[in-house]
């Protein structure tokens, strides 16, 4: 899960994140995301910052994503009738990628959701920027006033990359030894910091939740190491898409379902037959039949790249698809894209085609991620995946 800055004119004053003084002296282009001022850019540019990424460690503000905290004895249950996770099983301290559904299976947001240490039954869950308000309404309706869901207002931010665990390490002792969605509470001079092994760029790493008040000195200390610099969200974008990860409002919507989404990993064997959440007949008879469309990979075989919306077609000229994200590859250097094609072209190695400034060009079908995932995962369990 990501958000993908939108350059639109704010139509109302813009909110300003813990860190934007910070962002503001190191030369941040900031754009309006969700009601949010976002550093989209830094001086380097989006490419720099990208393969920065890849090869060293890069800090994302991510502070505009909904934070809450829901406790009391049933949460898990609770938060099952509204997604399609298995999270009565999930252990403490691990978290699970999920979606919130309609009752057409079609995904309203998606979502992290851990299960904290401790006697008292509490999820930790971080939701999208522009879903936040409907999605803990329609939470704390499911949940009902038995149990209690606290908004949390916290800073959150992304350290990614392969040196990321090495750096924060001098910080934070003992985080190098969590593995991939890993979730565990840490002291950072007397003040709270939740960190998962996560992040929606496809490279090994973090996200940090802690106090606002306390985010800048936290923050600079990691600045102060040589391997670690700021990135925005352009760069964050291209690298999510890099990993093939869908993005909600493009890639997901209320009119997307899991399964053609290519997100059946994440429903559990238990609630694929016991169901009790919204979409379930829906969610079965696509698993069953299989999806009239998926979502896939996409290589233009052009040197400018295919956008959001750009109509995918057959040989015969027959419509067969859409491109839902789309740009250009800093890593591979090369235009990619994702879409939703019909089944029966969305092998990889088919040939499609595109129209791209009035001319007519081949789009090839290709797996995903682009780039390989380098989550750190467990050697064994239900999670290791």
């Amino acid at each position: 899960m990501t958000d993908e800055p939108d350059i639109a004119t704010a139509t109302a004053p813009l909110v300003r994140l813990p860190l934007d003084a910070l962002h503001r002296r190191m030369g941040a282009r900031m754009a309006p995301f969700a009601g949010y001022d976002m550093p989209l850019q830094y001086d380097k540019g989006i490419v720099a910052e990208t393969l920065h990424t890849r090869d060293k460690a890069s800090l994302f503000d991510v502070s505009h994503m909904g934070q809450a905290m829901i406790g009391g004895a049933g949460a898990a249950r609770a938060m099952e009738g509204v997604t399609p996770a298995d999270l009565l099983s999930l252990a403490q301290g691990r978290m699970r990628y999920t979606q919130l559904l309609n009752e057409t299976g079609g995904v309203l947001d998606d979502l992290l959701v851990a299960r904290l240490p401790g006697v008292e039954e509490r999820l930790f869950l971080v939701v999208n920027a522009a879903r936040k308000s409907a999605d803990f309404t329609l939470i704390a309706a499911a949940t009902g006033p038995r149990l209690k869901l606290h908004l949390l207002d916290r800073a959150l931010i992304a350290l990614q990359g392969p040196r990321a665990a090495m750096v924060l390490d001098a910080l934070l002792p003992g985080v190098e030894d969590l593995s991939f969605m890993d979730w565990r509470a840490f002291d950072f001079e007397g003040a709270p910091v939740f960190v998962s092994r996560s992040g929606y760029t496809g490279e090994d790493g973090f996200e940090l939740s802690l106090r606002a008040d306390c985010a800048e000195t936290f923050v600079t200390k990691l600045l102060a190491h040589g391997d670690v610099a700021l990135a925005g969200l352009g760069a964050r974008d291209a690298l999510r898409l890099e990993a093939g990860l869908p993005l909600y409002g493009h890639d997901l919507d209320a009119t997307t379902d899991p399964i053609e989404a290519g997100l059946a990993w994440s429903i559990g064997k238990r609630r694929r037959a016991e169901g009790g959440f919204p979409g379930f007949a829906h969610i079965s008879a696509q698993l069953a039949q299989g999806p009239q469309r998926m979502r896939v990979g996409l290589l233009p075989q052009s040197k400018a790249p295919l956008r959001e919306g750009a109509e995918l077609f057959a040989q015969n000229g027959d419509p067969v698809g859409v491109v839902t994200s789309g740009g250009f590859s800093p890593t591979l250097q090369r235009p990619i894209a994702m879409g939703y094609v019909a089944a029966a072209h969305a092998g990889a190695g088919a040939t499609l085609f595109a129209t791209l400034r009035d001319k007519r060009i081949e789009v090839a079908v290709a797996p995903l991620p682009f780039v390989v995932h380098r989550y750190v995962r467990p050697t064994s369990g239900k999670d290791a995946r």
